[in-house]
């Protein structure tokens, strides 16, 4: 993603749920200097993983566990948005790329980073303590930001964690993006998950890609 076009995007989200830019870029330099303890695979991993495949991106939604009923898993490159993780590995399969900003089943997301899974850990201005508490437990871990990148954390795009894995997937040149685990239309979220929603329909609407 090339952040001059993302920017205008990000403002706008700024603007209208109130977020501060200093504080996500406070929180990318914090997962920058965790990550310099680690050791990473780079967005390189990412590309090998998606680019030309088919593949299935699985957002939170309660009707995601009756989605993956319905599919061949193993078909699939697996992308899970954060809490998607445990609904995932519950089908019986181990998702390919987790993409987190770590409010979920972090422990599940752990283990999944143990047996291999990539994982796309997003800092924001309200994720600093979780950074700190779960970054050096994991595997395999690729630093995003939706600010402006630095030299080990990317901006992919995106901004919520379900449709960032979109983008994330959309960025690496996915053959196929499939949806499963995504209701838009949820009548019983609050009106700030609500806002949420609106605008992942609107992002993941902006790449074309079908729900």
């Amino acid at each position: 993603m090339d952040f001059t076009v993302w920017e205008p995007v990000y403002k706008e989200i700024l603007q209208d749920f109130g977020f501060s830019r200093e504080e996500d870029e406070r929180a990318a330099l914090l997962l920058s200097q965790l990550l310099e303890q680690l050791v990473s695979p780079g967005k390189d991993a990412l590309k090998k993983v998606i680019s030309g495949k088919e593949v299935l991106v699985c957002g939170n939604a309660p009707t995601l566990a009756a989605d993956l009923e319905r599919l061949d898993l193993e078909r699939y490159v697996i992308i899970a948005a954060d809490g998607a993780t445990a609904v995932v590995m519950d089908a019986g399969r181990m998702p390919d790329v987790i993409v987190t900003d770590l409010d979920g089943d972090v422990e599940r997301e752990i283990e999944a980073s143990d047996y291999g899974s990539l994982v796309v850990v997003h800092a924001h201005g309200d994720n600093m303590g979780r950074l700190l508490k779960y970054v050096p437990r994991f595997q395999n871990i690729i630093g995003s930001t939706q600010a402006v990148p630095l030299e080990n954390i990317f901006n992919f795009g995106g901004f919520t964690d379900g449709d960032r894995a979109v983008y994330v997937a959309y960025e690496f040149g996915a053959g196929t993006i499939k949806l499963a685990g995504f209701f838009f239309d949820d009548p019983v979220v609050s009106p700030f998950k609500k806002k949420k929603l609106k605008w992942a329909r609107r992002l993941i609407s902006s790449l074309g890609v079908k729900f």
